[in-house]
């Protein structure tokens, strides 16, 4: 190979490496990436727990307001009032 195709492929090389370098990602990004999304889980675990504790805090209220539904029907009966 001439010295001339050296020079070119060592050039080209060179520009090879540096758009590597310049789109890589180093083990310092994919740490950041992975406690990001360990915060997201986090936050989505508590935000799961909460709606579980929510649906059931709505399931006790709708059976008291049936329970204190029938209750007022009684009474309305009793009383005489429609």
């Amino acid at each position: 190979m001439p010295e001339e195709q050296i020079i070119q492929k060592l050039l080209e090389h060179d520009e090879q490496l540096e758009f590597i370098r310049e789109n890589m990602a180093t083990k310092g990004d994919f740490s950041r990436v992975l406690t990001q999304q360990e915060e997201m889980i986090t936050i989505l675990k508590r935000l799961d727990e909460e709606r579980i504790f929510t649906v059931e805090w709505i399931k006790r209220i709708e059976k008291e307001v049936d329970d204190h539904r029938v209750e007022i029907t009684k009474m309305k009966q009793l009383l005489k009032v429609n």
